[in-house]
């Protein structure tokens, strides 16, 4: 099957790094700082479009909790409303692991370099007995 080239990922990378690399460079000190804010904010678009499959199993691992479905935002208002409620809390089977999944999804596209990250992978897989 042919495929459109670039991706829109390729595409959102390249504006960044152009913003960047070389449009901020030509720019006065202020407008240099505003171009390199709107790299990095192409850039959190760019990984937040990348992270949609992680909202699709965020969405399957919720609707397993509340047993219910429905799109993402109902379903978390659902999963609140269980926790305030006190129907839910970490003693819930599967709850942890989503908020772990959720968090790690989260840091991914927010700040993709955090060293954290990597200890809080490391945790979930143990919880959920790999290596």
């Amino acid at each position: 099957m042919m495929q459109d080239q670039p991706s829109p990922n390729a595409i959102l990378a390249a504006v960044a790094a152009w913003l960047r690399d070389t449009a901020a460079d030509a720019l006065p000190a202020h407008a240099r700082f505003e171009a390199k804010v709107a790299a990095g904010a192409v850039e959190l678009v760019r990984r937040q479009i990348g992270a949609e499959p992680s909202e699709g199993d965020e969405a399957r691992m919720l609707s397993a909790l509340v047993g219910d479905t429905g799109g993402l935002d109902a379903l978390t208002a659902r999963l609140c409303a269980q926790i305030e409620n006190g129907e839910a809390d970490l003693s819930t089977p599967g709850l942890s692991d989503l908020l772990i999944a959720t968090t790690l999804n989260k840091i991914d596209i927010d700040q993709p370099e955090f060293s954290a990250a990597a200890r809080l992978r490391a945790l979930a897989q143990r919880r959920r007995g790999l290596p």
